[in-house]
This record gives C-alpha cells, sequence and structure tokens, in this order.
C-alpha cells in the first residue's frame, strides 16, 4: 500500500509540472476543442506505463502526445496535424507598429510555406524549448539526424524570408521614384 501511495504522489508531482507545456505543445497541433482529450489520452497512457517514463518525462509525454495526436487525425486532418498557429502578439502600447506587422505577415507566409516536418522541427525547439537531444527523443531519430534537419528547416525558414532578387530591384526602382 506504501508503495502504491508513493507512485500515486509521484505520478501526480508529474502531472502538476507537466501538465501546462503539454497543453501547450498540443493545442498548437490540434484544434482547441480536441487539446484536452489528447492531452488526457497521454496521461492515461503514462500512468499505464509509468515504470517506463525516465526522469525527464516531458520529452517521453510530447513523444506519447505526437503519436496519440497523428492516430487521432489520419485521413482528412493529417496535414493539418501538425500546424502550428501562430498567435498575433498585442503589443503593449499603442503606437504605429506597421513595420512590425509586416514583419508578422511575413514571418507567417513564410511558415506556413514551410512543409509540416520543418514546422514541427522549428516549433519543438523555439516554441516548446526542447534541447536536440530531447527533440530528437519526440521525433524517435538520433540527435544528429535532429541537428540536420533542424538547420535545414532553418535555411529554408530564412530562404522563404529572404525577398526575392526580381522584388528587391522592384523595390529600388519603386524607392528612386
Amino acid at each position: 500500500m506504501d508503495q502504491q501511495a508513493t507512485a500515486e504522489d509521484r505520478f501526480r508531482a508529474l502531472h502538476r509540472s507537466t501538465f501546462p507545456d503539454l497543453l501547450r505543445f498540443v493545442s498548437r497541433r490540434v484544434p482547441p476543442d480536441e487539446a484536452e482529450d489528447i492531452v488526457s489520452t497521454v496521461y492515461l497512457t503514462a500512468s499505464r506505463r509509468f515504470a517506463e517514463v525516465p526522469e525527464d518525462a516531458r520529452p517521453w509525454l510530447f513523444g506519447v502526445a505526437r503519436r496519440t495526436m497523428a492516430n487521432q487525425t489520419r485521413g482528412w486532418l493529417r496535414r493539418r496535424a501538425l500546424d502550428v498557429r501562430l498567435t498575433a502578439v498585442e503589443p503593449a502600447e499603442a503606437y504605429d507598429d506597421s513595420a512590425g506587422a509586416a514583419t508578422r505577415l511575413d514571418l507567417q507566409r513564410a511558415w506556413q510555406g514551410l512543409s509540416a516536418a520543418d514546422r514541427e522541427v522549428l516549433a519543438l525547439v523555439a516554441f516548446d524549448g526542447l534541447t536536440s537531444e530531447q527533440a530528437a527523443g519526440v521525433l524517435g531519430c538520433r540527435r544528429s539526424a535532429f541537428a540536420m534537419r533542424l538547420s535545414r528547416a532553418r535555411r529554408r525558414l530564412q530562404d522563404a524570408l529572404e525577398p526575392t532578387p526580381s522584388s528587391s530591384r522592384i523595390d529600388a526602382l519603386q524607392e528612386q521614384q
């Protein structure tokens, strides 16, 4: 009985410490009305396999969540299953931020132009704060493979953000007039 109480206390502590991060991770990838169901499924899996949960449980839980989302979204939702929704950041002060808005729109367009795999790799590091080793565990690959994917995804995002040579010439001509 004492051992069961200890395991239950450890599981409760795991839930308290990881729930907000896990819910954010899932919420960025699925419609809001599905996020809590997926998180519940992840914790159900964790409770059943609690002996397998590593000390650093967050990447393990993210991996379970990722597989749960993939299982629930086969078919017509496949392309959007891992999509990350960018949220608009409202400035604290009321000032003209049209340049910032244009930059956010450019970033959003570039982000949407990336493949779902590139968005996922970038999101694991940028939005979820995982290390390369942890993110590799979520994706089920080696750290070196993840590092290569991350490097390529960053390059593709940077390329998508850079203006095309023809648009640069058009901008230069417009400035001269």
